[in-house]
């Protein structure tokens, strides 16, 4: 096992008081397997109630496999392949890609978020950890309680440009990886001078100043109207205008899902509410990797839905 103090989860989850580990971050055991790091206020809280109020919107079912299919998109890996592998998952809000590791693999997963967020995974998830290959773990990135060079695979998606230092970040996460373990990312991009010329980033000084609560509400309240504008803007060919709707935009959403409403909700919350948005060059983010002794096994666009994700593989040297 790789938590702090070479204990294991076993006894762990028989000690019921609290750890301590160098830094003096007080470690719990709640739910079997979720150990609670920082309990005080953190600038990832709004997923923590966005995961919670969400969690089962993106999460894989019998009838669509859109969250795996993006999965295997973004690591280009063989999950056969996989077997006994250890797995960090970094930011793994409501566990909709954990859901993927352990339906499509026989991997060890450590799943860590630094919000609430831990609690969606563990109810949609709660059963892989009684078969003992799923440890959920609430921390931020910047203090895992998990050894250095210990990990085959590092994944972070959809999490960088969310935290306060992204080259911090980054850092934090090549050293979980062991060498020769590959580490990707995947973030927001810079394409042009155009990319902050849209209504997420001039209406974010203000909306995300409202509690979750209050902006869920202004959302639900609003979203009906620039859901059907958006969608007959789109079929008039002027969607253009729409990035300047404050909704999500609706052609980078998965087609032909039953809660496409949900989605949009969703995804509109989640642009607002964050702390940090910091979208990233896809040359700067290689830069970071290098300085840190990685190669860099690819590093451009893979489309997703209509949406280009930025995506950053590296093999720790």
């Amino acid at each position: 096992m790789l938590f702090i103090n070479s204990l294991n989860s076993k006894q762990l989850i028989k000690n019921k008081n609290f750890l301590e580990d160098n830094e003096g971050l007080k470690v719990e055991i709640i739910n079997e397997c979720i150990y609670l790091f920082e309990k005080n206020a953190h600038y990832s809280d709004n997923f923590g109630f966005q995961w919670n109020n969400f969690y089962k919107t993106q999460i894989d079912d019998e009838k669509n496999d859109l969250s795996f299919k993006r999965l295997q998109k973004s690591t280009n890996w063989d999950f056969g392949s996989l077997d006994n592998n250890n797995i960090l998952e970094v930011g793994s809000g409501a566990g909709r890609f954990t859901r993927c590791f352990l339906q499509h693999s026989n991997s060890n997963l450590y799943s860590v978020d630094s919000s609430e967020a831990i609690f969606a995974n563990y109810k949609n998830n709660k059963d892989y950890i009684k078969n003992s290959n799923l440890f959920l773990i609430k921390s931020s990135v910047y203090n895992m309680p998990v050894k250095n060079n210990a990990f085959d695979k590092v994944i972070c998606l959809g999490v960088l440009q969310h935290t306060p230092d992204i080259e911090k970040t980054i850092k934090c996460l090549i050293e979980k990886a062991k060498p020769g373990g590959e580490i990707i990312i995947d973030f927001y991009p810079i394409k042009g001078w155009w990319t902050k010329i849209h209504a997420k980033y001039l209406l974010r000084p203000f909306l995300k100043r409202l509690s979750n609560t209050n902006l869920l509400k202004l959302i639900k309240f609003y979203f009906p109207i620039f859901f059907y504008l958006s969608l007959f803007f789109n079929k008039v060919g002027l969607g253009f205008i729409c990035r300047f709707f404050p909704i999500c935009d609706l052609n980078t959403l998965p087609k032909n899902v039953k809660n496409i409403r949900e989605w949009v909700i969703l995804d509109t919350f989640d642009m607002f509410s964050p702390k940090y948005d910091q979208p990233q060059k896809i040359k700067n983010v290689s830069k970071i990797f290098k300085k840190y002794k990685t190669k860099i096994n690819f590093e451009g666009y893979i489309k997703i839905n209509a949406m280009d994700s930025a995506i950053v593989r590296a093999t720790k040297l």
